[in-house]
């Protein structure tokens, strides 16, 4: 085949949370040395987990595989209160790698659920973040994935409902989801800004950007990546091909058959080397770089893993 042109979606691979999370088991690593464990996959990347499980990290499914008194880290995804409490119990130290914008809707369903709200949560069913959020008023919370799900939604009180959504989701279907809500709750709250990420709602556009001009678009992700997955259903709602691949070899030859133009993105939790690498493969002879946004955004890491003030500072 011809060399293609490449179109590289910016911004895309790792935002503020993911290298926050990924920095906090690292420095813990340094600081310590294994073994770490960390409660479900720091982020949702093979290629993350399984580079900070060779340097000493041991990720475990729940709190009962941790010895008591352990650190234990909690992943970008958050965590129920129940989960909290667990290891409160259990003596364990644990520093929180919760990305803060998954916090800030955690502290958002607090806050509806006191004031008597139903709190509607849109979202993926078994995804960790989903199953966090829940945790935080699960009598008054409930999930629904669907336009479906919510025709068929009821509640007590159809004035006292507000809404949630999860972070990683497709900005277009929420949108129709959302209007499902509002439509049969005039009444309906929700927050002041959006729940769904600055990182998810970048990538997202600039995907648009590329799939616009693109026969084909490859993201390079983890299949169990919210974001990422959402990624290659943006480019598909489009009208492009579009392909999550985990790293070079999941690149089929068959897909690139006939093909000018490829638009490569990635998503959230996807290291960028593995970007490169897939820029690489292909042999392009043109990389144009499409940016539809700058990210600045850095998040604080936790005291428990911040490096001691040197002499003299404060």
């Amino acid at each position: 085949m011809a060399l293609p042109v490449v179109l590289l979606a910016s911004p895309r691979s790792f935002c503020a949370g993911v290298e926050r999370a990924i920095d906090i088991v690292d420095r813990l690593l340094d600081q310590r040395g294994g073994p770490v464990h960390v409660r479900k996959q720091i982020v949702h990347n093979t290629h993350v987990v399984a580079g900070l499980e060779a340097r000493g990290a041991v990720f475990v499914d729940e709190l009962d595989a941790v010895p008591d008194g352990a650190v234990v880290v909690f992943s970008a995804h958050g965590v129920s209160p129940a989960v909290r409490e667990e290891a409160a119990r259990r003596g364990l130290e644990v520093v929180d790698a919760t990305c803060p914008l998954v916090t800030k809707v955690h502290a958002e369903a607090k806050r509806y659920a006191a004031r008597g709200d139903t709190v509607v949560l849109i979202g993926h069913a078994g995804h960790e973040e989903v199953e966090g959020t829940l945790g935080e008023a699960p009598a008054q919370t409930v999930l629904v994935q669907t336009v479906a799900d919510v025709e068929a939604l009821e509640v007590p009180d159809p004035t006292r409902v507000s809404y949630l959504t999860q972070t990683t989701l497709a900005v277009d279907e929420t949108a129709e989801v959302l209007a499902a809500l509002r439509a049969k709750f005039p009444a309906l709250r929700g927050p002041s800004s959006a729940d769904i990420c600055y990182a998810t709602t970048n990538r997202q556009d600039a995907v648009r950007d590329v799939a616009r001009d693109a026969d084909l678009v490859l993201v390079v992700g983890s299949p169990n990546s919210s974001n990422s997955v959402r990624l290659v259903e943006t480019a598909r709602r489009m009208g492009t091909a579009a392909h999550l691949v985990d790293d070079v070899t999941d690149i089929r030859e068959e897909w690139l058959d006939g093909v000018r133009v490829i638009g490569v993105s990635a998503g959230a939790s996807a290291p960028p080397r593995l970007v490169d690498e897939v820029i690489e493969a292909l042999g392009a002879w043109d990389v144009q770089v499409r940016e539809t946004a700058r990210e600045t955004i850095q998040f604080t890491l936790p005291a428990a893993v911040r490096k001691p003030n040197a002499p003299g500072q404060s």
